[in-house]
């Protein structure tokens, strides 16, 4: 009879301040395509839910309501981007406001899947503080960002525009790709150009042919004889006049973008950038402008120091992950936000998975783009890439080198460059000695001694 009375005295016992509440004038909202719905506490208004229109003057009315009822922090969960307008307005307002994910929301079986059953539960999560905000950068950052992936969204546009053009071609039975290696240089896009304008005959084209084509006259004037089809030729034409406008659309991305790089507050002390440890690539997609030495003053690191990172893959990393290390207290945070770090679900003392969650960041596609480019180098990310490869397969082998990579960029935010050139020092001896272990292991099972040699002995 005591040992009852003592467990429903410690079922009664009320919950310890730290979890009792922690935001106590939380709002929660739910938006989509016809407009919010917003549930505070009941204590606050007699009406604790309200549905309001997506037009301006509806969400002038909601912020109000919501300064009205002395809200103070606001957790919004929206699919698509009809957050933007806003989470904007929201937070000219004052106050805390919070973009979150809705799923934890939607798991609750037998409940109807609508805004008005989902939102009023979010207050109480936001009040005893189980909703995790997203990464929502600076604005200086934000405007940043957003030119770059309007950068990025062009040249992905002008490829499917030129992909457009090589069906057609293929249609007609025109093979440029055997007799063109560069279709899109000079050479390929004058003979469509020369399509366009009507001519027919293949002698007049030959001409165009550059100087260091491998094919004779004769050869290139047979490949490009077809059937010209006047739908072929019409879809060619199009896709040909909006690939010729897509670099004047690229170059106004960076007059966006270079004007906001160097906006940003200094972190760099006065140093002076470091010497680029690779030549500046000059290609058909590269920015037009140098950034390196804006990056280095903003961040007071330079991350085209680091192995496979170049201008490009740096300025989608800073824009994506900003320039606030706060957001993460450790180091490993960084990694695990970015979708690097296994995601471990261990029941019952077994290992379930260790697959690394679903994430689409751009930053970890950036990152895993350059562990590939070193795949084949002759370094110690390039041995480490093909060592784990043979073992766990090409993904694996791609998204583990970018995990350390994203340590190291965390690193020089926090620090500098001086400790992303102390990490790298240390690595690779530590993967010469592994280098070298397995070398004698190998040696051993086959009967034979490996040995240094006098000069490394006396080194």
């Amino acid at each position: 009879m005591a040992q009852r009375q003592q467990q429903t005295a410690r079922s009664q016992t009320a919950l310890p301040p730290p979890l009792a509440a922690v935001n106590l004038h939380a709002a929660g909202i739910d938006l989509g395509a016809d407009g919010p719905f917003v549930a505070v506490p009941p204590r606050d208004d007699p009406q604790p839910g309200r549905g309001f229109g997506a037009c301006t003057a509806d969400l002038e009315a909601l912020a109000a309501w919501l300064a009205t009822c002395g809200m103070t922090t606001i957790a919004l969960a929206s699919p698509g981007v009809y957050w933007l307008p806003l989470f904007a307005l929201l937070a000219t307002r004052g106050g805390e406001v919070l973009f979150v994910d809705p799923q934890p929301g939607q798991q609750s079986k037998g409940r109807p899947q609508r805004d008005r059953h989902d939102c009023p539960g979010r207050p109480r999560r936001h009040t005893c503080g189980l909703l995790a905000a997203a990464l929502r950068p600076a604005d200086q950052v934000g405007v940043w960002r957003s030119a770059l992936r309007q950068r990025a969204m062009r040249l992905t546009a002008a490829a499917q525009h030129f992909q457009h053009m090589q069906k057609a071609l293929t249609q007609m039975n025109v093979q440029l790709q055997p007799v063109v290696r560069d279709l899109p240089g000079g050479p390929g896009l004058a003979l469509i150009r020369a399509i366009r304008a009507g001519e027919r005959a293949p002698a007049p084209r030959a001409p165009l042919r550059d100087s260091r084509c491998q094919h004779d006259a004769a050869t290139s004037a047979r490949a490009v004889q077809g059937p010209w089809r006047d739908e072929q030729l019409f879809a060619l034409a199009q896709a040909l006049d909006w690939y010729e406008g897509s670099p004047r659309k690229i170059r106004e991305c960076d007059d966006k973008i270079h004007p906001h790089v160097p906006t940003c507050v200094a972190r760099s002390a006065g140093q002076p950038c470091p010497p680029s440890p690779r030549p500046r690539n000059q290609g058909r997609n590269q920015p037009a402008f140098a950034a390196r030495a804006p990056r280095h003053r903003r961040t007071g690191g330079d991350l085209t120091q680091m192995e496979g990172i170049d201008e490009t893959t740096a300025g989608i990393v800073l824009s994506e992950i900003g320039f606030d290390r706060r957001r993460w207290p450790p180091g490993n945070h960084c990694p695990a936000w970015l979708g690097l770090c296994p995601h471990h679900r261990v029941s019952g003392g077994k290992v379930l998975s260790r697959r690394t969650k679903p994430c689409a960041t751009r930053a970890a596609t950036a990152l895993r783009l350059a562990a590939a480019s070193r795949h084949h180098r002759q370094s110690a990310v390039g041995a480490f890439c093909r060592r784990l490869q043979a073992r766990l397969g090409a993904p694996k082998a791609l998204t583990a080198p970018a995990h350390p990579r994203a340590r190291l960029i965390y690193s020089m935010l926090k620090h500098g460059t001086t400790s992303v050139r102390r990490g790298r020092d240390a690595y690779e001896p530590q993967s010469r000695q592994r280098a070298v272990t397995n070398l004698r292991r190998r040696a051993h099972e086959l009967g034979d001694e490996l040995r240094p040699t006098p000069e490394e002995t006396a080194a």
